[in-house]
């Protein structure tokens, strides 16, 4: 039987959402294959966990207490690789992810598609859709290598129905984290502590017309009400109203989420790069001009003071009742 693996990545030792996500992915791709998720420093609830979301089967890589880098992700799950020789590899396509799989990829001399949304067709006719120039265009990549990696963008493909009842094997192998070039001492976290923004289902995002730090904590507020996560414009932390962890576009992060809200945000094609693609945008804009209306699911013209609030006390009467 052929194999696929699926590497899950932890964050705060809890399984991040794409890792299931990659196993929806890895079934759409390879349906009949062996799915093998692939753990590096995790405990075997984890690796229960990737069984119930639909891997058939979970090694566990045990090695020193440390902080993961690329480096060393790379090598051990190289050696995974070898030993079980996969036809495919996914992975998140996360700070981390994004980081291995071109190393993976250089050591295999294997085809790699990046940043993947869709999947079309299925094993050797696959298709990968992935937005090029910023979101403008998709393309429909192949690989016609023997091993092909992909990484897949969060929020784009739903993970399977958890099946409780669901069992398969959990090996656990030691590794040593040797030959290391680079070490992690310390991990300054400036990002919000709610919900990962790359994975968050709502996002309320502000830009220069929040005219403040005191208008992020109102944004705050709102997502807080509908259990989402704050963004920002790059004009909005270049102002210095919040923190660059937040930025959203170009040069921040590229989001999906189910419904982005967009508050005092004029619309820069730098922005709109980064979650034009979400499924449901919501514009609050005093400009009835605004370049953001022009890709809104739902337009609000108005001062974002006067209608976050009444946004927040009518969400808050949802979640009361």
């Amino acid at each position: 039987m052929s194999k696929i693996i699926v590497v899950g990545e932890l964050r705060n030792n809890v399984l991040r959402n794409v890792s299931f996500e990659a196993i929806t992915a890895a079934k759409q791709w390879q349906p009949s294959s062996e799915v093998v998720a692939v753990l590096i420093n995790a405990d075997e609830a984890a690796a229960t966990d990737m069984i119930q979301y639909g891997a058939d089967r979970a090694i566990l890589l045990q090695g020193p207490n440390q902080e993961l880098t690329a480096e060393v992700a790379a090598k051990v799950i190289l050696n995974v690789i070898q030993a079980e020789q996969p036809t495919g590899i996914i992975l998140g396509h996360t700070s981390l992810g994004k980081d291995v799989a071109p190393r993976l990829a250089a050591r295999l001399q294997a085809g790699l598609v990046s940043d993947v949304v869709k999947i079309e067709g299925q094993d050797d006719d696959a298709k990968f859709i992935r937005p090029i120039y910023s979101g403008k265009a998709f393309e429909k990549a192949i690989s016609k290598t023997e091993t092909v990696l992909v990484t897949v963008r969060p929020n784009n493909f739903s993970a399977l129905e958890k099946n409780t009842s669901r069992s398969g094997e959990v090996a656990v192998e030691n590794v040593e984290f040797t030959d290391v070039r680079v070490q992690i001492r310390e991990i300054l976290r400036k990002a919000s502590t709610g919900v990962d923004l790359s994975e968050a289902n709502i996002i309320v995002s502000g830009g220069r017309g929040v005219k403040g730090k005191e208008g992020f904590e109102l944004l705050q507020k709102l997502a807080n009400a509908v259990g989402g996560a704050v963004g920002a414009s790059r004009g909005a932390c270049d102002a210095g109203y919040c923190d660059y962890a937040l930025q959203i576009g170009q040069t921040g992060k590229v989001v999906t989420p189910d419904l982005y809200i967009a508050c005092g945000i004029s619309g820069a094609i730098q922005h709109i790069a980064g979650m034009s693609n979400s499924k449901v945008i919501v514009a609050i804009n005093k400009d009835p001009e605004a370049n953001i209306f022009s890709i809104a699911d739902y337009g609000i013209v108005g001062d974002l003071f006067e209608v976050v609030p009444i946004l927040i006390e009518e969400f808050q009467k949802v979640k009361v009742s």
